[in-house]
Parts: structure tokens; sequence; C-alpha cells
């Protein structure tokens, strides 16, 4: 039986959860996905809100529950989070986050959220997960240089003159269309699991065997990749723009599978309180939160990432886009917080100096990375306090 004062602390960690929901989708999910396509005029800025808010809602169903149960139960061993905690951790995370977007800065949420839950955690008499930890700061250090690298290479290769375009794009295309066979969804696979497009088909092929592994799934990737590059050479004339939004809808998808996990991970120690209540619930209500920040306050940092950051034209945009994609389904297989703010900056930018740093402000990337820094510190210090205060009462 449940006693009165923790239902209304669970009350009130679900309410706090649907505002960092909001505010991450008002925010990272909601605004990086499609500035660089909105940047290149491949799609307005309300309609890119629109949209994103779909598809990261989806995302979040299909593919949220990895970054959900390690932000729930990794980032501090020995103790499980409480109903006031969860709540304190949150509407520190979301007051930070939802100031950020009023201020037109890109608050790193990843860093944010993690920075509470592990103040919480600590002041609760939790130990630090260092293997965990280690993890998180691999990625969030390599980021910057992995996915700005990678766009500063395939923009400067749909840039060579020696390579026409009518030929890159069809390849990125193709490549792009490998690795969405080989993403894990939800419904696909074991009750238990998940499972891949190119894993189910083989499956199908082999009669209903163990999903499909080595030579065969190789074989399956290389045929979609193939379908995909031969349909981008088909209509030359729309290829460029059409795999532009379609990359930024890749990426919204993706950017739900991860970010979701943030705003409802602090409340996946109560679903021991509360066992009627399943996970999909909570993801279910997680994406409803991301939706409606996305159309509610997703297009003023649309803009400000559109338009501050680098000028773009659909060649760096799509360019940005394709390593923001892989490393954001990577963090969501390994079940790693990441901030899509970090992952598309360091893509617009590496793309951006592709063309001479045309357009890249220096300035803004000074205050964003402070930005950062200071989330995570903040953020961690505010829950460490605030907690540790709350258990002296």
């Amino acid at each position: 039986m449940v006693d009165a004062f923790t239902l209304g602390t669970a009350v009130v960690a679900a309410l706090a959860s649907l505002f960092m929901a909001w505010a991450i989708g008002a925010g990272s999910s909601g605004s990086t996905p499609f500035a660089p396509a909105v940047g290149a005029n491949a799609i307005s800025v309300m309609r890119a809100g629109l949209v994103v808010g779909v598809l990261g809602f989806a995302g979040a169903v299909l593919q949220g529950q990895s970054v959900t149960e390690a932000v729930g139960s990794e980032l501090v061993g020995g103790v499980s989070l409480t109903a006031l905690a969860a709540t304190v951790g949150l509407l520190i995370a979301a007051t930070l986050v939802a100031l950020g977007v009023f201020r037109g800065y890109p608050i790193a949420t990843a860093f944010t959220v993690t920075g509470a839950v592990v103040g919480v955690g600590l002041a609760l008499g939790g130990d630090p997960a260092w293997a965990k930890y280690r993890q998180i700061v691999a990625l969030w250090v390599l980021t910057p240089f992995v996915g700005g690298g990678i766009a500063y290479a395939t923009a400067r290769l749909l840039r060579a003159d020696g390579v026409p375009e009518r030929v890159a794009v069809p390849a990125l295309a193709g490549l792009v269309g490998a690795i969405v066979v080989n993403v894990d969804f939800a419904l696909l696979g074991p009750a238990d699991g998940s499972g891949s497009i190119a894993g189910e088909l083989g499956r199908a092929l082999a009669g209903g065997g163990p999903p499909a592994r080595g030579g065969v799934t190789v074989v399956l990737s290389l045929l979609v990749a193939g379908l995909v590059a031969a349909e981008a050479r088909r209509n030359e004339a729309a290829a460029q723009r059409h795999f532009l939004l379609a990359l930024g809808g890749l990426v919204a998808f993706s950017a739900g599978g991860s970010q979701v996990g943030l705003a409802i991970g602090p409340l996946v120690p109560l679903l021991d309180t509360f066992q009627s209540i399943p996970i999909v619930a909570l993801l279910l209500g997680g994406g409803l939160g991301l939706l409606v920040g996305s159309w509610t306050g997703a297009p003023r940092m649309i803009k400000a990432l559109a338009q501050d950051y680098s000028s773009l034209g659909p060649r760096r945009s799509i360019a940005a886009l394709i390593p923001s994609f892989a490393i954001a389904q990577t963090a969501v297989a390994f079940g790693i917080p990441v901030s899509f703010n970090e992952i598309i900056v360091s893509a617009i930018v590496g793309s951006g100096y592709a063309a001479g740093g045309a357009g890249v402000s220096r300035k803004k990337m000074l205050f964003t990375v402070l930005a950062w820094i200071g989330s995570l510190a903040l953020s961690l210090i505010l829950s460490y306090g605030a907690m540790t205060a709350i258990e002296s009462l």
C-alpha cells in the first residue's frame, strides 16, 4: 500500500518530468534535427517544428528504453532515487534548460540532467558509477572531433570537383540506408528485446530461425544501400533536397529515442513502488511532452541554430546531419545520454570549416561551450545542495 506522501511526491515528480520533456522538446530534440535543413531553406521553421515533434514522439516510444533505464539506474550506485529526489533533480535540470531556450542559447540537456541526477543520487549517499562515467565522458569528448571531422570530410567530398554530385549524393544516401536497416527498433525482434530490419528480414528468409548475422546482414545491407542509391539517381533534380529532409527526419527520430530518457529516466526507480505502471507508459508520456515542446517552443531554437552558427547550404547541411544521425544511434545502442546540441553544433561547425569557415560564429561557439560546461557543474552543485538540505530537515 502506497502512503499519501509517496503518492503525492510521485505525482509532483511526474509533472516535473513532463516539464523536463517539454523543455527538451523545445530545446535540443525539437530544434537540432531540422536546423541544418532550415538553414538550407529546404523546409520552413514552423513546418520543421511540426514534423520533428511527430518523429520525436515515434523515436521516444520505439527506441527510448535503453537511455531511460541508464539515466534512471546506472548513474549512481548503491541507492535508488526516491520520488522526492527525482522531483528535485528534474526541476533543477528543467529550469536550467528552459532558461537556455528562452535566452536563445542551446544548453546541453544531457549535461544538465546527468549532473542533476548524479547530484541528488550522491546526496542520498550513493556511490559514483565510475565505469558509466567513463563511457559518458568518452562520448562527450569524442563527439566534437568525430562528428565535426566526419562533417568536414563529407562537405569536402560534396564540394570536390572530381566527384560529381550525381555520384556523391546517391552514394551517401545508400550509406545512410544501410545504417537504417541495421538500427534496432522496439517493435522488432524478441518480446524482451529489439531487432533490426536487416536481422528480421534475414530471419524471415531463413524460415524463422535466429536473426541474421554476419554475411547475410552484410548482403541485405548492401542490397538496401543499392536500392536507395538507385532511387536517388533516378530523380537527380530533387535528390539533394529529399535526402536532406530524410536525414532531418532520421535525426529527429533518433533525438526522441535518446532525449526522452533524460526526461523520464529519473522516474524509473519509482516503477518498483508502482508496479502496475509499465515502462511503455513512461515512454508514451515522455514522448507526448517532447511533442508539445517541439510544437510550442522549438521554432526559436531552430532559428538560432540555423542562422547564428553557420551559413549553411544544402551540401554542408547534408554533411552535418550524416554524422549526427550515426552518433545519435550509437548513443542509443549503448544506452548513453547524449547532447544533441553538442552533436549538431559540432557537425555544423565542421561542415562550415570545409568552406573555409564561412559564416561560423566563433563568439557564439565560445559562449555555447561555456554554457555546456556551466550547465553540468551548476546542475550537479544545485541538485546536491538542495537534496542535502532537504535530507537534513
